[in-house]
């Protein structure tokens, strides 16, 4: 699969580029749209890696395949799991498998008990994903109407 690696405010070039792909590639998964980033410049980029405090890139050799984000845990302790997408060619590889355990062992760092995620009703393919790496349906409304939420409880 390679490897998956944090990403700080000075990869912001290679985190546009996977991003913008994202956007293009899978518009309705996500909260944010193409045309909201496509000119952002790197003040932006920088500021959207600065203020997320975990960014991660999964590689295939040097190749980036794939990018998540986790958010700090609130009052509740469970970190949030954002911003995750896999390029097309490398879906079902075990490359989204990789980016969700990095943001978990990241989250069990930080003292959360669980990974919370906000998934489209729609995206079958996401939801059987987040279910074989854990996830359960929860009964809490998901950020957007159309969204359903999901958690990862996480062991000590």
């Amino acid at each position: 699969m390679g490897d998956v690696r944090a990403v700080d405010p000075d990869a912001w070039r290679l985190w546009r580029d996977l991003r913008l792909r994202a956007l293009a590639d899978a518009p309705e998964s996500f909260g944010s749209s193409l045309a909201e980033w496509e000119t952002a410049d790197e003040r932006r980029w920088r500021q959207r890696l600065e203020e997320v405090p975990l960014n991660v890139v999964a590689f295939a050799g040097e190749v980036p395949v794939g990018q998540a984000s986790g958010i700090l845990a609130n009052e509740d302790r469970r970190v949030e799991l954002i911003s995750m997408w896999v390029v097309p060619e490398r879906r079902g590889t075990g490359v989204a498998d990789a980016l969700v355990d990095a943001v978990a062992r990241w989250a069990r760092g930080e003292g959360a008990v669980a990974v919370r995620l906000s998934v489209r009703r729609k995206n079958e393919h996401a939801i059987r994903l987040y279910l074989r790496t854990g996830f359960v349906h929860v009964d809490e409304p998901g950020d957007e109407p159309d969204e359903i939420t999901m958690v990862r409880p996480l062991d000590g």
